[in-house]
Parts: C-alpha cells; sequence; structure tokens
C-alpha cells in the first residue's frame, strides 16, 4: 500500500501520456513575430553576444530549433537551448547559463520577472490570441459604474494589446490605470523595448510591483482601487490578490472568453497563512529549501531566515533540491517546518499534500521577528524584506539575559514554549559548532536535531559491527537481469 509521499513505481510504467505537438507548434510564417526575431537580433548584435542561452518553458519547446536556428543565421552566434530548468521556468536560469558559459539569456513565454545579477536578460513573451473587443466588453458589464477607479493587471503574454484596450475604455473610464511592464535592468545600457505603452501618464504615487508599474493619483490609496486582470487563473493571479488584498478583483480569460469577479475568500486564506506562523512558533527544527538559484539577493535573505531561526533558539538546515515535490521533503523527518525561498508565484506552496508544512520568508518574519506585526499586509516578494525593501523591518538581536527570560504561550497546543536560545546552546554556539568537550554534560545528540532525532529512533540503520565480521574473498556474482539471471533454468 502506497502513502502520499512514497510509491512503488507502479503508476510510472502504466501511466500514460497525451501528445499534441501538431496542436501547439507555431507556423513557421508566424515565428518572426510570435518570438520577435528581429528584435531578439538587434539585441544580440549590439552588445555583441557570441554566446546566448535560449531559455525555453516545456510549453514552447516544440519551437525551440526553429527559433535557435534563424538567430544563428540572422547573427552568427551561437545558440544554446535550455530545455528543463531547475526550478520555475517563470525564473531566469543563470546556473544553467554560466554552464555553456552564455553571456546573455533569452527568456521566452511567462516569466515572474524576478530581477538577476549575474547574466543581461532579454525577455520575449510570445503573444497569445485574445479577442480585445470581447475583453472591454467584459470590463463595461464588470465596472458599469463609469467613475470607479480600476488598476489594470495583465499576464505578459498579453502586454502587446494593452495600448489598445486602454484607446477603447479611456473615453468613458476616466479613472482607469493602465499597468506598464518594466522588469528591473540587470546590466546598464540593456533596456529594452517591450513594446507599445500609454503615454498620458497620471501624476500620483508610483507603485512598483513584480516587473510592474502604475500611478495612483493624488488623493487615492490603492484600496481605494479595484483590479481587473486579463489572464488565466493561476499563481500569477493568486500573487496578485494575495499582495493587494484589500482591494476587489475581477479576471477575463482570453481563452475562454468569461469574465468575472474573484470570489476567493482572501481572509480566509489569510487565517490558514496565520495559522501556519503559529506552527512555525511551536516547531524547533527548520528546513530551508533554495527555490531559487537565480533570483538576485536569495543568499541575502537565506542568510538573514538563518539568523532570525538561530535568535529564536531554534535549528536550521539549508536544502538545496531542485523542484519540490512530497517524496523528496517526506526523507527529512527531523524537520518540523521548511522555509521556501523562490520567486513571488512559486513562494505561496499548497503544502497541504506535504508531511510538513512549507511557508514563506515573511511568514518566518511575523513568527520571529519581534519589530513586525501582523497587519493584514502579506509579502511574496522576500527582497522586500531586506534592508531597502519596500516592507523592511529592522531584526534587532536582543542580548543574551533578555533572550533567556522570554516565555511564550501556543495558540495551537495551548502549552508554553521557548521564545529564544538556551543560554548553554548560546555559549556553546559561538565557535559555529555543535560539538562541547568531554567534560560537559551535554552531549552531541543534544545540541545537534538531526543526532537527536536519530537516537531516538527504533531503527537507525545498519550495523557496521567492525572487527565482528569475517573478511570473505570476493566471488563472482550473478549474470543479467533479476528477471532472468544467465545461470537460471527455464521453468
Amino acid at each position: 500500500m502506497t502513502t502520499a509521499f512514497s510509491s512503488d513505481g507502479a503508476q510510472v510504467i502504466y501511466q500514460s501520456f497525451e501528445t499534441k505537438a501538431t496542436e501547439n507548434k507555431t507556423e513557421p510564417q508566424q515565428l518572426d513575430e510570435v518570438y520577435q526575431i528581429e528584435e531578439t537580433c538587434n539585441f544580440i548584435l549590439k552588445n555583441q553576444f557570441s554566446k546566448v542561452a535560449l531559455q525555453f518553458p516545456d510549453c514552447l519547446l516544440l519551437d525551440s530549433a526553429a527559433v535557435a536556428s534563424k538567430l544563428e543565421t540572422a547573427t552568427g552566434s551561437k545558440m544554446y537551448i535550455l530545455g528543463d530548468t531547475s526550478y520555475g521556468s517563470c525564473c531566469v536560469d543563470e546556473v544553467a547559463s554560466e554552464h555553456v558559459e552564455a553571456q546573455c539569456i533569452i527568456h521566452y513565454g511567462k516569466t515572474c520577472l524576478s530581477p538577476c545579477k549575474r547574466l543581461p536578460v532579454m525577455y520575449v513573451f510570445g503573444r497569445r490570441n485574445i479577442d480585445l473587443e470581447e475583453c472591454a466588453a467584459s470590463f463595461r458589464k464588470l465596472y458599469p459604474n463609469t467613475d470607479i477607479p480600476v488598476i489594470i493587471l495583465y499576464d505578459v503574454v498579453y502586454f502587446f494589446i494593452m495600448g489598445g484596450l486602454q484607446k477603447i475604455l479611456q473615453s468613458e473610464y476616466p479613472n482607469v490605470v493602465m499597468s506598464q511592464i518594466k522588469p528591473e535592468v540587470t546590466k546598464k545600457g540593456l533596456d529594452l523595448d517591450l513594446g507599445e505603452v500609454p503615454a498620458n501618464r497620471p501624476v500620483g504615487q508610483l507603485v512598483e510591483k513584480f516587473g510592474r508599474q502604475f500611478v495612483i493619483k493624488e488623493g487615492f490609496n490603492i484600496k481605494d482601487y479595484g483590479i481587473f486582470y486579463v489572464g488565466q487563473e493561476g499563481a500569477t493571479l493568486n500573487n496578485f490578490m494575495m499582495t493587494f488584498n484589500q482591494c476587489t478583483f475581477c479576471s477575463f480569460d482570453p481563452m475562454t472568453k468569461v469574465g468575472r469577479q474573484e470570489s476567493i475568500n482572501i481572509n480566509k486564506a489569510l487565517m490558514k497563512r496565520y495559522y501556519l506562523i503559529e506552527r512555525a512558533k511551536d516547531a524547533n527544527v527548520f528546513g530551508i529549501l533554495a527555490g531559487t538559484l537565480g533570483v538576485a539577493d536569495y543568499l541575502s535573505i537565506i542568510d538573514h531566515l538563518k539568523d532570525l531561526i538561530k535568535t529564536a533558539g531554534k535549528k536550521s538546515y539549508l536544502f538545496v533540491m531542485g523542484k519540490l515535490n512530497v517524496p523528496k521533503l517526506a526523507n527529512f523527518l527531523e524537520i518540523d517546518m521548511y522555509v521556501l525561498v523562490a520567486c513571488p508565484e512559486n513562494s505561496l506552496l499548497d503544502s497541504s499534500d506535504f508531511y510538513k508544512p512549507v511557508i514563506t520568508p515573511f511568514e518566518l518574519e511575523i513568527a520571529f521577528n519581534k519589530q513586525r506585526e501582523w497587519t493584514g499586509e502579506y509579502v511574496t516578494e522576500f527582497r522586500d524584506l531586506l534592508p531597502g525593501g519596500n516592507s523592511y523591518v529592522e531584526f534587532r538581536n536582543q542580548n543574551v539575559e533578555s533572550l533567556i527570560e522570554e516565555t511564550d504561550v501556543s495558540l495551537i497546543t495551548g502549552n508554553l514554549r521557548s521564545t529564544s536560545l538556551a543560554k548553554t546552546e548560546l555559549h556553546a554556539d559561538n565557535g559555529e559548532s555543535s560539538l562541547v568537550q568531554r567534560n560537559q554534560t551535554l552531549t552531541l545528540s543534544q545540541l545537534d536535531p538531526a543526532a537527536s532525532f536519530l537516537s531516538r529512533r527504533t531503527w537507525q540503520g545498519l550495523e557496521p559491527k567492525l572487527g565482528e565480521t569475517p573478511v570473505t574473498k570476493a566471488i563472482k556474482g550473478r549474470r543479467g537481469i533479476a528477471i532472468s539471471y544467465e545461470d537460471e533454468k527455464n521453468s
């Protein structure tokens, strides 16, 4: 019998797949327009790149060879196709690009627009089919009051129609604000033209979030606006709704041509996340999951999380394991809770199927940074938590005596819990080591959570029994495969 985090492998053998290669492949005459071949060639030639990495999501790999061939012919540069990415395909895979010594990356398809620092990046979003008139009609139906202030957000694959949508609506809706795509430029002199953007920007507060920017008019606040999203239901929409949780949301799905008011209960979703924050306060051992190796400042937030956990009297381990799944995380039973460091669209992981819960860096901050209070605001971008970020709150290391005296009551179990590092551990950890002298009463298992967990298990692996097992000469074993060895007789 299998469980949620183990398998006998049978489903891998018997599962079936549907192939839709002919339906998804772009027609040759449309490649130049869909993949912006001319703009990409200009970018490569202008910056004199000789080695270029082309990163495609799985759904666009069918066109990758044709696109690479066109770019090589036009530029003379060597193209490397990056297929399966180590983490989410929305993030730029700088690690794989450096393996081929690429000088820049061309990222195709949907993206979270998270900034990178090591290599220059050009984004080619592609162009999904959309009925502009149907989208405008859906907007009018959802917002019959023409004076209501509305911010229009959209999936990046529909960026090219936003100028046309604004022209249709601006005469009827004077308070509509169109967002613009403006990813953070990684290298000077490499700013890109991402298409037509509205020219008449009102004067007011500039808001920049997730590679997009829009202006809130003077006298208005973000919570005074409704938000109209163009795109399919998914991680991007969920990210916007959690971040701007004080706004009402409506959406238009270009695939189904259906507009609707989003009915997800944000307060209920926030309370679920707050429950995980209380679980974090009860946890003793944390696993920090590196869910990205390309987003800028990921090492800084990992160091910050380590400091938070250590000051709270907890232990932490760092895991780098690529794409997450239930069986991977179920291998580490000594971990009480995981913290995922990833881009905003991949941070809100539904961990209901996982053996142990997975939280975000912001939720760990709420749990252990005593200077930060829960206000209902939710931060999915971990860079906002670092110094200089929009949501940065100073984390102060308190003195040893105050740390020892603090206690707290768990809202889940009702028991007292320690909220600081024990005095013995503080002194033992000064040298960044869990080892102690022999004449002290503490043992390694008391300071190292993995060793402590192993000491409590009834089965601890095979016993080595050094010196007890006789040494025998190696002999030739069977040949063949398990189903039929060569020395077996057919029955």
